[in-house]
């Protein structure tokens, strides 16, 4: 039997988590193993220096445990303490609120986060993720409910039906899934690379009560890029984008070209 474990970035309650769920019913035996609450933006980290909890919770039926950590932390919860060792044929990650498009957001997403520390073992991963109107809904739980999960829960359901039974194509570790708001069951699904930047980043400085200066990383969206990257294919396109992704960084250099720069 196929055990599949289910994770996300914004927290074991979250609606999109349960839409998960459903995505992938049928396919296995489900362990879900997520953060306590919200933990977007953390990235891949992992708590080193103080302990970790944990509480074990009925997730609509299907067996769950919230974890006082971040969704790395809940990853490794899942593989080494509940599974004990055992390692999953195949680990989702998601379903977020709040596309994760381009270079800046799978560099800090806790949702790739998590799926990066679950292919780091070889455990084939799935995130997947619905654009937002509002971009402060990423980390307001409270407004998930506002969201429709169905197109990309079962679009979750395709692509791990097919990576159960077939694997992931050599040198891909994470299919990253990204949904537009107003998705439909019809909308064309795209193969994409990442885009470079989807934020234009800027600092906003303000003042407390006494007059002292606070600061707020801001920036605005990029919602134009170049034709077969994530961002042009969900803003411009309004099509659902799948870019597969590796864990290995290395650049694709002549090492000749480098060893240039010691001389």
């Amino acid at each position: 039997m196929n055990r599949i474990l289910v994770t996300n970035d914004d927290g074991v309650h979250s609606s999109g988590i349960r839409a998960a769920v459903r995505g992938v019913v049928g396919l296995g035996e489900i362990l879900v193993a997520a953060p306590s609450g919200q933990r977007s933006g953390v990235g891949r980290s992992i708590s080193i220096f103080e302990p970790l909890r944990y509480n074990k919770i009925n997730l609509d039926g299907v067996e769950a445990y919230e974890v006082s950590g971040t969704p790395t932390d809940s990853v490794i919860m899942g593989i080494f303490w509940l599974l004990k060792g055992e390692l999953p044929h195949l680990a989702v990650s998601g379903i977020n609120i709040g596309e994760n498009i381009s270079t800046d957001t799978v560099t800090t997403s806790g949702t790739i986060g998590a799926a990066l520390e679950a292919a780091s073992y070889g455990i084939p991963a799935i995130t997947a993720s619905v654009q937002v109107v509002d971009q402060g809904d990423k980390f307001d739980s409270r407004n998930d409910h506002a969201y429709q999960f169905d197109v990309a829960a079962m679009i979750v359901h395709k692509v791990a039906k097919n990576v159960l039974e077939r694997g992931l194509p050599a040198g891909v570790d994470i299919l990253n899934i990204n949904v537009p708001v107003d998705a439909t069951e019809d909308t064309e699904v795209v193969v994409t690379r990442l885009a470079r930047k989807i934020f234009k980043t800027r600092v906003q400085e303000r003042a407390d009560p006494r007059g002292r200066p606070y600061y707020w990383i801001d920036g605005d969206l990029v919602c134009t890029e170049r034709e077969g990257t994530d961002v042009r294919a969900v803003y411009q396109e309004g099509k659902i984008s799948i870019t597969p992704l590796t864990i290995d960084n290395t650049a694709r250099v002549e090492f000749s070209v480098i060893s240039e720069l010691l001389e």
